[in-house]
Order: structure tokens, then C-alpha cells, then sequence
């Protein structure tokens, strides 16, 4: 991920020197199993502890004659080990140490998203304490519908992201899994308690079988996870654009001091954070896809896979990472107008309470098409003349033959169209 998109703690998880130490702790916990098992020499392990270094810059230098990432890592290493270096990197093969090495910082870069996510999470669930009571028109095809609340609406979204948290957690276990098994996975020359002793000290499961690699179904399930929590963010997003537009400003994103919307109209103040937001979300659904393309390899493995790896894997994490700290500081510092909430409920002159009628006429007796029809023949009057929907419905003599002035009157209070919002919050752990 470019530099723009890269927050500090995600970059240096994905670097190369952090890539190349974690490599040389798994080839070292390796040393160690087998130096349990007589293997290696007490001694000779204690030797390659204490010299054992890995150079970038070197290591370059010798992937560019070698064409093999790992061969140039072993020989870096093996360069300052001496006569002991014969036992680095014995039964192995590249993929023990690349995929192990790989679930470890997939394993990081979860907990990292999860602190950010559960920071979102703890975000809209203030804010939407704070807006239980904000009424404001509900849309539904971008046209006014009924009566609802910002809480509420920020309300669906705690109960949303509450869903990622799970399905976070679901996958960080799914990928938490390294494997020392060999070049196909039979154990031929490095015994399954190796295996055991390096993902216990990394904080891994063994795979329970794997060929000479993980099974990339681990990977796609990770990543269509991140993408599906960016699919959210971008509503999130979208919601937030719609609501900031000059014909809604309902809400709008943060402003900062001395920021400027435009470099030819100074009056302007987009929503360029949410923009951002909707915009990564469009690469985490590729790489999604990218991810499920990896799951089909060649027997036991081939290389297709790797070169898209390197390349979706820490993208994804840091793109999700940036998205969801951006937006809790834009949910942290909305703008919200309730004023012209209010305002933008009126234009529709009472039209929001039509289904509120259309249920009293039904359950005064009135068959649902005949009462749809009435109903309906108001609105539309109120619409054509701009008038006020209640005094129409007041004036249709079959709807006032069923319904009384004090029944009107109180299907048109919006206090009764939202008088079960508290029970809403209950449900999502918002009392």
C-alpha cells in the first residue's frame, strides 16, 4: 500500500525487515525443537543464536543471482554462522518458513484491526445514544418514507460492525495456522512435533494437514472478511455523503481549519474522507477476488499465488486499517443539524404518516384496497397542490366516516410513529 494509505504500526508490521526477522525466528524456533530432539548440538545452537544476522541490502544482492528469496535469506544467515550454519533450514522447505512466518503477521494485522474496529464500534454506539431522540425524515429510494431518528440509523450500524467484530475474530483464528511439515507435507524429514513446537511458541495452531503449503481457502476467507468489512465502511460512507449534499445537509463530515474543498470554488467543503472510504473499498472487494483466484493451485502447490500475495495481503490490512480510523474520526466529529432534520421532515406536509392511515382504515374495517386507494387519493392531491396531507385526509369524507378528528390527530404525531425506538436500542445493547 502506498504511503498515503499506510498508518505507522500497519507499515512496519508489512516491511521487509520485519518480514526477514520473522523468518529468521521461525528458522530459529526450528533449531530449537531439534536441538530438544538431539538434532542439533546444544552448542551449535547457542553459537547460531548469538551470530545469526540477516541483511537486507546483502540479501538483495544475492536474490539477484539466485531468483529465490529464501535461498538468498539462508545464505545471508549462513554467511555469518560459520560451520554451524549446516544445521539452518534442514527437512525444511521454503513455504515452512514463508506461510509460518506469513500467519504470524496476518495474525498481527487482525489484532491491529480489531482495536481499530472496536474503536468504531464504541463510536457509533456514543453517537447514537447521543441521537436517540434527533428525528428526521427515513428515506427509502432516496425519497421521504417515514419518521425516524440519527440514533437509530447509527444504531444499524453499531449492530452492523458488532458483526464484524465476530467475523473478525472467526477469521484471525482461520488464519492463525503455520505449518514445518516439508516439501509436500508428510513430515519426510521433519518430525510433526517440530511443527508443534514452533506454532506453540508463536502463538499459532499446527495445521492439521497442509501440502507444501497452507491452503489459500484460509487466505480468501481472511480477505473477502476485510472486504466485507469495507463493503460497510462504504455504506457507512455513502450514507454520510448523501446526508452532507447542500439540497440535505443533514450532516456533514468534519472540516478542518485550513482545509480547502476546492482549488477553484473556496465556498466548497466535500466529504473528500468518506469519498476516500468508498474509494478503498472498491480495491479490498479486489483483492477479494484476487484471494479466491489463489485457492486453486497446481497439486501441491505451485507459485501463482505468491506474487499476489505480496501484494493484496499487506494492501488489504493497511487499506482497511487507514479506512477504519478515518472513519471513526469522522463519525467522532459529524456535524449533524438536527434543526434541519426537522426542517427536511416538513417538506413533505404529513405524507410520511400515509401508511400510519392506511393501517388505522384496515383495522377499523376498511379492505386494504379500498383504504390503499383513499389514502393514496390524498397524497396525491397533497402532492399536486402542495398542501398539507393531514388537512386533505381530514376533508375526504369515506376516511372521516371511519376515523375520528382525535384518531387523525394522533396518527400524525411523530411521537407515536417512533414510541417503540427504546425498545430498538434495548435489542442492540444501547439502553
Amino acid at each position: 500500500m502506498i504511503e498515503r494509505y499506510t498508518r505507522p504500526q500497519m507499515g512496519r508490521l508489512w516491511s521487509e525487515e520485519t518480514r526477514l526477522q520473522l523468518w529468521l525466528q521461525v528458522e530459529l524456533l526450528v533449531l530449537e525443537a531439534q536441538a530438544r530432539q538431539g538434532l542439533v548440538p546444544r552448542r551449535a545452537l547457542a553459537t547460531i543464536r548469538r551470530k545469526a544476522r540477516v541483511s537486507l541490502a546483502r540479501m538483495r544482492r544475492f536474490e539477484a543471482r539466485t531468483q529465490h528469496d529464501v535461498i538468498a535469506f539462508l545464505e545471508d544467515v549462513g554467511a555469518s554462522l560459520g560451520p554451524e550454519g549446516r544445521y539452518l533450514h534442514a527437512g525444511l522447505t521454503s513455504s515452512d518458513i514463508l506461510d509460518t512466518a506469513l500467519a504470524v503477521q496476518l495474525t498481527q494485522a487482525s489484532d491491529l484491526l480489531r482495536e481499530e474496529l472496536r474503536a468504531l464500534h464504541r463510536t457509533l454506539g456514543r453517537q447514537a445514544r447521543k441521537y436517540r431522540e434527533t428525528v428526521m425524515i427515513g428515506r427509502t429510494h432516496g425519497v421521504h418514507a417515514e419518521p425516524t431518528t440519527f440514533g437509530l440509523k447509527l444504531a444499524v450500524f453499531y449492530e452492523e460492525f458488532g458483526r464484524h467484530l465476530e467475523r473478525l475474530q472467526a477469521a484471525r483464528r482461520t488464519i492463525s495456522v503455520g505449518k514445518i511439515s516439508g516439501a509436500v507435507g508428510t513430515y519426510a524429514s521433519v518430525a510433526p512435533s517440530v511443527e508443534r513446537y514452533v506454532c506453540r511458541q508463536l502463538g499459532l495452531q499446527p495445521a492439521p494437514i497442509s501440502t507444501q503449503i497452507i491452503q489459500r481457502d484460509r487466505h480468501a476467507h481472511f480477505v473477502t472478511t476485510l472486504a466485507l468489512v469495507g463493503a460497510s465502511l462504504e455504506k457507512l460512507a455513502t450514507e454520510i455523503r448523501h446526508l452532507q449534499r447542500t439540497e440535505v445537509l443533514e450532516a456533514e463530515e468534519p472540516f478542518g481549519e485550513g482545509q480547502k474543498g476546492s482549488s477553484a470554488m473556496p465556498h466548497k467543503r466535500n466529504p473528500i474522507a468518506c469519498e476516500r472510504v468508498t474509494g478503498l473499498a472498491r480495491l479490498l472487494r479486489s483483492y477479494a477476488l484476487a484471494a479466491m483466484e489463489n485457492v486453486a493451485l497446481w497439486h501441491e502447490r505451485d507459485i501463482s499465488h505468491s506474487s499476489v500475495e505480496r501484494v493484496i495481503l499487506p494492501d488489504a490490512t493497511s487499506a482497511l486499517d487507514y479506512m477504519l480510523a478515518t472513519m471513526t474520526r469522522v463519525i467522532t466529529h459529524l456535524h449533524v443539524y438536527p434543526a434541519r432534520m426537522r426542517e427536511n421532515l416538513a417538506l413533505s406536509r404529513g405524507l410520511p404518516f400515509s401508511g400510519r392511515v392506511l393501517v388505522a382504515l384496515m383495522r377499523a374495517g376498511v379492505p386494504r384496497r379500498q383504504a390503499y386507494e383513499w389514502v393514496q387519493t390524498c397524497a396525491m392531491e397533497a402532492w399536486r397542490n402542495r398542501a398539507d396531507f393531514a388537512t386533505v385526509v381530514q376533508q375526504h369524507a369515506q376516511i372521516r366516516r371511519h376515523l375520528s378528528t382525535q384518531t387523525l390527530t394522533r396518527l400524525f404525531r411523530v411521537e407515536e410513529a417512533l414510541k417503540h425506538r427504546r425498545q430498538i436500542f434495548r435489542r442492540v445493547g444501547l439502553s
